[in-house]
């Protein structure tokens, strides 16, 4: 089987986020989750070789995002969608499924742009409580 051919931006992404300590994500221009990091696989409780690429569907409703309530939010508001639709960074706060638990995050998307063409997103995420205990 011959291997996907992935655009440069998108590989360039996935060596950032390789080397963050801060937990991130990269998609496609789909919202197909390509790979995430060693951060994000602590705090999500799961490596990326044990889940793998999945379809924006399917990640929404393993990891995320939800409501205070456990319900799944609409993608055409959060924070990917509009870096996505809009070409620029967007900031959102909900809840992802972590190590189990639903716990409130706050989500950063960067628009992975080539000329004239979406290649995909890079998001950041940290859990709320793990900010708010830095501070004190």
């Amino acid at each position: 089987m011959a291997a996907e051919h992935q655009p440069l931006l998108l590989v360039q992404g996935r060596n950032l986020i390789t080397n963050l300590a801060l937990p991130a994500l990269l998609t496609d221009h789909n919202g197909r989750l390509l790979f995430f990091n060693d951060a994000a696989a602590t705090i999500l409780g799961r490596r990326f070789e044990e889940v793998g690429r999945l379809p924006r569907e399917e990640w929404a409703e393993q990891i995320g995002p939800f409501d205070e309530e456990g319900r799944p939010l609409a993608a055409d508001s959060l924070p990917l969608a509009q870096a996505l639709r809009d070409g620029r960074p967007s900031q959102g706060r909900f809840h992802f499924r972590l190590d189990g638990d639903t716990k409130e995050v706050e989500v950063s998307a960067l628009p992975l742009l080539e000329p004239d063409n979406y290649e995909g997103a890079l998001i950041v995420f940290w859990p709320i409580e793990a900010a708010a205990d830095e501070t004190t």
